[in-house]
Order: structure tokens, then C-alpha cells, then sequence
């Protein structure tokens, strides 16, 4: 489902570009106020209306119009790619030629690959997710499977309260950065194109909805795990075999089922303990001899090397070089999102929603 917030931001960007909203939803089949989520789908279909009536599949958002069209000709260029990099890099020069501004530039360096913005003017936070979701989105599909975010700047200033981007990304989100930027593994960037034509034939049939749901942190059995692994703290996650007959799943079953959507117990476990930390250092001053106690490490040496494989930097070099400190609206928005750790919940469980 698509919570209202996300829903509102897109209403408000129509309303900056002078578009009548009321017919646009009712040819949708939504009402002219949204108090509920909605569904993907619902939220596609309006995109279709509105890249239809502006021709613009950017919402207004970029230099040039994103003519309507242009999604589906992006997707084209990119099946003759054969790793990651390649759809990636051709991506966003595809989308520089449409937009002009912003566009993007790919950046490999210290184990990460940084997805990094240009812009001659500042957008909104709008505008810098959409063109999150189509690269971010587009790029899981060719590959079959979801790429973690480390973290996401925005250059821009954080949207009103209540609108959790830090949810939607499942990874820390900073606002007023010098850039925008997407930040994931670069070990990713090996992974092979499976996709071909009849796929495409498929995606485009149900896109962009399909982009907003089928590669969330909140869908499938490994959503499932995390929603478990959320409820207590790192130190007390169960063993494999222990998940599997809480869930009434057998071991190996289970250990198939996650592989068909490209994780594994482990990297589950790692995905959120590297959130974890992450957020702890980008926003606190908890020593790291706490933190690692806090996400479930036995000592600190250990969550020193856990942390360089996953960055390659330590927790004291990535606090340092890591800028300002989110800022305080996304931190109380972060609070609501983000598993505590078990100096804050005291053995208390905590609740996510996982509405987007």
C-alpha cells in the first residue's frame, strides 16, 4: 500500500505545475481527498493519468519533460547490458539525455557504489525520489532481486513531518546534504542482466507499480524474518533452525525460499545490524564499544571488522567523514521506523508499520 503522505507529496507537486487534480483522481477511481492508503496499483494507474495529461513522465519534475514513452524505452536499452554496472552507468546517461537535470553519475569507491546527483537548480524531495525509485526500481528488476541502500542524502529539506522516507528506503536518509545521493554495495554491481524481452513485456504490462512493491524491504518471506527480527533485540535473534520452526517453515524449505528472492538468513541478519550501526553513528555519540554490545556483537573487535567489510571504513572514520548529523525532524520520523537498540528498549518490544 501507498500511505497518504506519499500520496500528498505527489498531489502537491501537481498543484506547483498548475494540473487539475480532481478529474485525474476520479479517473482513477480515487476520491478527491486521500485520508488511506491505497494500493500500487492505484498509485500506477494515477501515474499513467498524469504522465498522459502532462506528457511528462516526471511529474514536471526535470529540466526537460520526461516525454511519456521514455520509461519504457529506458528499460529497452538496458537488456542488451550485462552486469549491473553497465545497465547502471547507461541508465543515467539515458536519463540525462531525457531530463537534462538532475542526472546522475556513478561513483565506485571504498567498497561502495554512490549513485550522486547534479543539478544546476534545487528540486524537491519529490522530485529526488522519483528518480530514486525509477533507477533504484528498474535496476532491481534486471537483476531479479532487491539492492540494499546504505544510506540516501537528499539536498533538498526534509518533506513535512509524517512523511517517513526513512521507511520507504529502509536505510538512513539525511536531509540538506551538499548532494543527493544513493549509496549501495558495489559488490552488486557484478550481478548479471537475467531479464529479456518477453520479461519486459511482463514488467511494462504492470509497471510502475510493480516498481513500487515487487523490490520493498516489506514484501516477501524475508520481510517476514526482518518483521520477526524486529520485535526483540540483536543480541536475542534466533538460530536458523529456530526461526524456521517458529515459522512453521522446514530449515531447508525455508533456506530455498530465501534464496529465490536472494537472501540468506545471514545476510538478512547483516543487512539490519549494518542499519543499526549505521544510524547509531550518523546520529549519535554512543561509544562503539555500546553500540556493538547493543547490535549483538560479542566484542568490539568483532564489530569493528563486521563494519570495514561492509564500508571499508571504521565506525570512528565513517562518524567522522560521515558531514552534519540528521537533522532533528528526521530523527523523531526515524525513531518510529528503526529497531531500537537494547540499551533503548529496556526488553520492551517495539512496532513498525510497514506502510509505504
Amino acid at each position: 500500500m501507498i500511505a497518504p503522505c506519499f500520496m500528498n507529496d505527489t498531489l502537491e507537486c501537481l498543484r506547483r505545475h498548475n494540473v487539475r487534480i480532481e478529474p485525474l483522481l476520479a479517473r482513477v477511481g480515487l476520491p478527491p481527498v486521500i485520508t488511506e492508503p491505497i494500493s500500487a496499483q492505484q498509485y500506477g494507474a494515477l501515474w499513467h493519468a498524469v504522465a498522459e495529461t502532462m506528457d511528462d513522465e516526471f511529474f514536471g519534475e526535470g529540466a526537460r519533460p520526461m516525454r511519456a514513452g521514455s520509461f519504457a524505452l529506458l528499460c529497452q536499452a538496458l537488456l542488451s547490458t550485462r552486469t549491473l554496472e553497465h545497465a547502471l552507468r547507461r541508465g543515467l546517461r539515458f536519463l540525462r539525455v531525457v531530463l537534462d537535470d538532475p542526472h546522475g553519475e556513478l561513483i565506485v569507491r571504498n567498497g561502495l557504489a554512490e549513485v550522486t546527483l547534479k543539478d544546476a537548480s534545487l528540486r524537491s524531495a519529490f522530485a529526488y525520489r522519483t528518480f530514486w525509485i525509477i533507477i533504484h526500481g528498474v535496476n532491481c528488476w534486471l537483476v531479479g532481486r532487491r539492492l540494499p541502500i546504505r544510506w540516501v542524502d537528499f539536498k533538498c529539506s526534509a518533506p513535512p513531518a509524517g512523511t517517513d522516507y526513512r521507511l520507504f528506503f529502509d536505510a538512513p536518509v539525511r536531509f540538506d546534504q551538499p548532494e543527493s545521493r544513493l549509496v549501495f554495495d558495489a559488490e552488486f554491481l557484478t550481478l548479471p542482466i537475467i531479464r529479456d524481452n518477453s520479461a519486459l513485456r511482463e514488467f511494462l504490462r504492470q509497471a510502475p507499480g510493480n516498481i513500487l512493491v515487487r523490490y520493498r524491504h516489506d514484501e516477501g518471506l524475508s520481510a517476514a524474518i526482518r518483521g520477526r527480527l524486529h520485535t526483540t533485540v540483536p543480541s536475542a535473534w534466533p538460530s536458523f533452525e529456530t526461526l524456521a520452526a517458529g515459522m512453521r517453515i522446514q530449515a531447508p524449505t525455508l533456506r530455498r525460499r530465501l534464496q529465490s528472492e536472494g537472501q540468506t538468513y545471514r545476510s538478512i541478519k547483516d543487512e539490519m545490524r549494518r542499519a543499526l550501526a549505521m544510524e547509531a553513528l550518523l546520529g549519535g555519540s554512543r561509544s562503539v564499544a555500546d553500540l556493538s554490545a547493543d547490535i549483538g556483537f560479542s566484542e568490539p573487535s568483532a564489530f569493528h571488522r563486521a563494519f570495514h567489510k561492509w564500508t571499508g571504513k571504521s565506525p570512528a572514520s565513517f562518524r567522522r567523514e560521515a558531514g552534519p548529523r540528521l537533522n532533528a525532524r528526521e530523527n523523531s520520523s526515524m525513531d518510529s521506523a528503526v529497531p531500537r537498540t537494547r540499551s533503548e528498549t529496556s526488553g520492551k518490544h517495539c512496532k513498525i508499520d510497514h506502510q509505504i
